[in-house]
């Protein structure tokens, strides 16, 4: 079903203001969801992962009131309306497109509490922790680390930060013992401590283990 393909890091899947009748999944790497301001500073508004859509329901639209955009080099899978259509038309596909449009909305809730509540580091730290959850649904990390794929200037534009405040925000993390960091890598030498300094709770992002329904 659908047709692959690749693109370079820093490669707009769909730009903000285009049409698309096309649904884009993620099949492997990392990319981003992002609304630009007229003076060209960037807003990063939602994490992409393996197998999550980025457009799900774009072609409904004139165009895209947001960009989508690879972070590392990715192979995504292109649908069109009518595979679309095909899923939604068998009631277990449904649901699950449903809960996965679900999650995307209780995400973005759970970011504008942590943008607007939450001290620098606190930020920083919450979304450390969300990155740790989904890559290990996915894969992509161990109990304790996973490969950070984002630059503090990126990690910046997530949380409504300078770069200096973010790498201040880190060194703060860091000095407290509750992240090691080496290049890429995040560890988390005690996972709960930085849920507790976080205050995260990922319930927010709804992982049932007993799901039934399953695309």
């Amino acid at each position: 079903m659908g047709r692959g393909r690749t693109l370079k890091s820093g490669e707009d899947i769909v730009g903000e203001g285009d049409h698309t009748d096309t649904v884009h999944v993620i099949i492997e790497g990392h990319g981003y969801r992002y609304k630009t301001l007229p003076d060209g500073k960037r807003q990063i508004i939602g994490y992409l992962v393996p197998g999550d859509f980025c457009d799900l329901y774009g072609f409904l639209l004139d165009k895209m009131d947001h960009g989508m955009a690879a972070r590392t080099p990715c192979q995504v899978a292109e649908l069109s309306e009518d595979h679309v259509l095909m899923l939604t038309s068998r009631p277990a596909l449904a649901r699950a497109l449903w809960w996965s449009e679900l999650v995307n909305a209780a995400i973005l809730r759970e970011w504008l509490v942590n943008m607007g509540r939450r001290t620098p580091s606190a930020r920083v730290a919450h979304i450390l922790c969300e990155l740790l959850v989904r890559l290990q649904v996915v894969g992509q990390a161990t109990d304790d680390s996973f490969r950070l794929e984002l630059s503090q200037a990126e990690l910046g534009d997530t949380v409504g930060l300078t770069t200096v405040s973010v790498n201040r925000a880190l060194q703060r993390l860091r000095g407290a013992g509750l992240i090691v960091s080496a290049g890429r890598g995040i560890t988390i030498p005690d996972v709960d401590a930085l849920k507790a300094f976080a205050e995260f709770d990922p319930s927010y992002l709804h992982f049932r283990q007993d799901r039934e329904e399953r695309p």
